[in-house]
């Protein structure tokens, strides 16, 4: 393989069994620019655990089975690098890691692997999601993005992010008709690809933090609904089904998720 070529590395970095074509052409077109930049391949990509995960169902949704959210059989669309617009034209708008949909819930997964545990978190908002454009029933959102331009800062959890992909999902499922839901998928690696232990305190500190946010977001009345599952709990639900029990084993050979 040559290594400086960013396409086979892509390829390298997905599990045989998957339709790598299929889920690298996603990429190609997605606004990240994952394969491009070499990112996608890197020991630490987020993006690639993600594909491994749920580019298993691309060519079969319905096999997808999320504890809580999604029983088998319900999904209908399982798509990778997927857009959530906001309600204008202009400026950047949020891509999930992946978009589920059934017939009435329009899911958006954000995934994390070494992300929480890098750089100090900063919030970056501007004026124009201070619009009045959110309806009535986001205000605990709206008021987790007040504090954060206010100066409120968490260290492992991207709450700014989180915040604005919540924006982005409601608007998405206004215009579909869908329930929508911000799922939070997590890893808690044991170490980094380079050697050195993921420290019990980063973990501990991560959670700590996904506590407070998801008490803090959730609203009963709220129109987008928010959730977090580790990939160890998934994986762990994945292998209890007989379809997908071998997927299970394959990604916990490959990848360090965490858990037991």
């Amino acid at each position: 393989m040559n290594t400086l070529d960013p396409l086979a590395g892509a390829q390298a970095a997905l599990l045989d069994h998957l339709p790598k074509a299929a889920i690298l052409a996603r990429y190609q077109v997605a606004g990240g620019q994952e394969l491009v930049s070499g990112k996608f391949a890197n020991p630490e990509s987020s993006a690639a655990l993600a594909a491994n995960a749920f580019g298993f169902f691309a060519d079969r949704p319905e096999a997808l089975s999320l504890p809580g959210l999604v029983a088998a059989g319900d999904a209908r669309c399982v798509d990778l690098e997927v857009e959530m617009r906001f309600p204008w034209s202009g400026g950047h708008h949020p891509w999930l890691d992946v978009g589920v949909e059934t017939d009435g819930q329009l899911i958006g997964i954000e995934s994390k692997r070494y992300e929480p545990f890098r750089d100090r978190k900063s919030a970056n908002f501007s004026a124009a999601y201070s619009r009045p454009v959110w309806g009535e029933a986001m205000g605990a959102f709206e008021a987790m993005r007040d504090s954060l331009v206010q100066g409120r800062a968490f260290v492992f959890l991207d709450a700014a992010q989180l915040v604005k992909h919540a924006f982005g999902l409601r608007t998405q499922a206004q215009a579909t008709g869908r329930r929508a839901v911000l799922c939070y998928l997590y890893a808690e690696p044991h170490a980094y690809p380079d050697g050195p232990p993921v420290s019990r305190a980063a973990i501990d500190g991560h959670r700590a933090e996904l506590a407070t946010f998801s008490a803090e977001v959730s609203d009963a009345l709220a129109e987008v609904a928010f959730c977090s599952l580790s990939y160890a709990d998934l994986m762990e639900h994945w292998s209890n089904s007989p379809a997908l029990a071998d997927h299970a084993v394959a990604m916990a050979a490959r990848f360090d998720m965490g858990g037991q």
